[in-house]
């Protein structure tokens, strides 16, 4: 089923967005499954259980963090994470900045602009981004946006979530010189070729994958 999902999905994904398989909930076999029919890009958003499937999971794994990430776990998920997809707060991006300076290492990150209407929703401003990206980092690479469109049926208005963002994205490669800042990452398993349409550089795909999470 699972490799079969792939095949799929990569017939109208366009081969320059990369898919990034959402293996949250799901176990070791499935994701095995998928990395035997040649899936490498998994994305999960529980740190513990990120970090018991890193440590049993191939090692080129390219492996996408794309959930709310606690200051206190970034020991679980930063050593294992190619890409950190979801800061969306400066106590957090400052967080990881520390820990890549204790650790000598340069962290990729991408800044969640807050898109949805939902007030739970977490995420920056456009104004927030554009201040973050005028800071000097040493130790955080900006890499590009993500965002999460609202939660409904309505395609006009998952649409209008992903225009924003994608319009955002190009006003900043505009006006500021961001070497590398190319990814924008929308769209997941109900709404992706919609997402593609807007710009998507990177998918979430995880149900039309996997099937539904146990």
């Amino acid at each position: 089923m699972v490799e079969d999902n792939l095949k799929n999905i990569l017939k109208e994904l366009p081969p320059e967005v990369k898919l990034v398989a959402v293996s949250k909930f799901h176990p070791v076999e499935d994701i095995m499954a998928a990395y035997n029919a040649g899936q490498r890009r998994f994305g999960e958003n529980r740190p513990q259980e990120f970090a018991a499937k890193a440590a049993v999971l191939p090692p080129d794994i390219e492996w996408h963090f794309i959930g709310h990430l606690q200051t206190n776990k970034l020991k679980l998920v930063l050593p294992y994470a190619s890409i950190v997809e979801s800061i969306d707060s400066m106590r957090l991006l400052e967080a990881v900045e520390k820990w890549g300076a204790d650790h000598g290492r340069v962290i990729d990150v991408l800044l969640e602009l807050h898109l949805g209407a939902e007030e739970t929703k977490g995420g920056f401003t456009e104004e927030e981004i554009e201040n973050i990206l005028s800071r000097s980092c040493s130790h955080v690479r900006f890499r590009g946006l993500m965002g999460m469109a609202t939660n409904t049926d309505d395609a006009s208005v998952i649409e209008a979530d992903f225009a924003r963002i994608e319009a955002f994205k190009k006003s900043l490669e505009e006006r500021l010189a961001l070497p590398g800042f190319t990814e924008l990452s929308i769209g997941m398993s109900h709404d992706w070729l919609l997402a593609v349409r807007h710009g998507a550089t990177i998918v979430r795909v995880g149900t039309a994958i996997f099937g539904p999470r146990n």
